[in-house]
């Protein structure tokens, strides 16, 4: 049924913990129950409810945000972090220009910081979960296959991307890979007729990188909702 739908999410990534999802299936019948009737014969109560669908929330996100929080999860993935347009369409002229070397330097680089800055993320989800109302909760239950990262980027994506940010200048600046850019950007630019790069990458890679992780929560969204529409059936 629908209203196990945000349960299947929850528990994304967790395999071993699949009996106690089956287990915790009648919570968000319980919760929707409530909010649409006075009855009281339901041995869980509202703040138990609540408190048992922000902690599978919690988890799932969690473990969306650790499977990019590590060594390769971009670097070595669909996610991996390009060089900025115009400059990673341009890979021929760069290497014509004896760049090549420092172009890829400076995607490695770039790619590590997001891997690193990605863990930033844990507190900003559980801080937004502790915030959500349980009408909040129930609209997720019945909303789309991305009703859950529709919610959580619309609260979250601004904060996740200041939050990002200092980790990743300083990452890019501990590698000399923004030196390396800037050193790309001016050269490449100095080239006649080109579009011109821009010379801010910390933001650019920060924006890659909060797509990146709503890209994995969506994925992974659609993924057990659809399994669950098909158990259902």
């Amino acid at each position: 049924m629908r209203k196990i739908l945000l349960l299947s999410f929850s528990v994304l990534c967790l395999g071993s913990q699949f009996t106690k999802a089956q287990n915790l299936g009648s919570l968000l019948k319980t919760v929707t129950s409530k909010t649409s009737s006075k009855s009281t014969n339901n041995n869980l109560t509202e703040s138990e409810a609540n408190s048992g669908v922000k902690e599978l929330l919690s988890t799932g996100l969690v473990n969306s945000v650790t499977a990019l929080n590590k060594t390769d999860a971009f670097w070595k993935s669909a996610y991996k972090i390009l060089l900025p347009e115009p400059l990673h369409t341009a890979d021929g002229v760069l290497r014509k220009l004896n760049m090549g070397g420092v172009a890829d330097s400076a995607e490695l680089r770039m790619n590590r910081a997001a891997e690193q800055a990605v863990g930033f993320a844990k507190p900003i989800f559980v801080n937004a979960i502790k915030q959500m109302t349980l009408t909040d909760a129930i609209k997720l239950v019945n909303g789309g296959n991305n009703s859950i990262t529709d919610f959580f980027r619309a609260k979250t994506h601004d904060t996740l991307v200041n939050a990002f940010m200092p980790t990743i200048q300083t990452e890019l600046n501990k590698n000399k890979a923004t030196s390396s850019y800037s050193q790309l950007v001016t050269k490449y630019n100095a080239v006649p007729f080109v579009k011109k790069a821009n010379p801010d990458l910390s933001s650019y890679v920060a924006g890659k990188a909060v797509d990146a992780l709503f890209d994995q929560i969506s994925v992974q969204e659609k993924k057990h909702k659809n399994e669950s529409s098909s158990t259902d059936n």
